[in-house]
């Protein structure tokens, strides 16, 4: 049943439909970094629009799908980030309602998107071909992220109720790029795991 459920994704009318959802949601994402990016250093603007790059990164694949191609390495990249940031912003927003933050219709939206984000890229782990050498290059791109976020303080705007823990969060942070590397490995690289083809 799983797997008859799965190959539904690989269907291109759905691959389509996520090009159509992730394609504006990628340039709203840009949008929403705007004024953080025009504070920010010119040698650091690739690093600081997280969620955004995660989600180009995914559409780069999805159009691959629809020419029946793999480009394993963005896959490994999309994959790595989108449930890394995906998972990331839907805690950092529910742990500001947590430290007294009203959650609005934003942060709500924010929440419900970014584990959409997450989601897909689990969806469609059995389509990806990625090879241990791209996921390895994922990862340094991953937690070389870390280290601009977190030493270099260019990390995603949080709520200023969080601010005073933004070590824990930078902590918190490097091990769920771990977690998400664990996943993409597990999922989509180690032998024996489901394979599925776009049809």
């Amino acid at each position: 049943m799983g797997k008859h459920i799965l190959s539904l994704f690989g269907q291109r009318w759905v691959i389509v439909l996520l090009l159509l959802i992730n394609v504006p949601g990628t340039i709203a994402g840009y949008l929403w970094y705007q004024s953080q990016l025009e504070l920010t250093p010119s040698h650091f603007l690739l690093f600081v629009p997280d969620s955004p790059t995660a989600s180009l990164f995914f559409v780069f694949v999805l159009i691959a799908f629809l020419f029946g191609r793999n480009w394993p390495l963005f896959e490994a990249l999309a994959a790595v980030t989108l449930i890394k940031y995906g998972i990331w912003a839907v805690a950092m927003n529910l742990a500001g309602g947590w430290a007294g933050d009203t959650l609005t219709f934003n942060n709500y939206m924010l929440i419900f998107s970014h584990a959409g984000m997450a989601i897909q890229a689990v969806l469609y782990a059995p389509y990806y071909r990625i090879k241990p050498w791209h996921l390895i290059v994922a990862s340094v791109w991953t937690l070389h992220n870390d280290i601009i976020d977190y030493v270099f303080m260019m990390h995603p705007w949080v709520s200023a109720r969080l601010m005073p823990e933004i070590e824990l969060i930078g902590y918190f942070t490097f091990w769920l790029s771990i977690f998400s590397i664990t996943v993409v490995y597990l999922l989509s690289v180690r032998k024996n795991r489901l394979t599925l083809e776009i049809q």
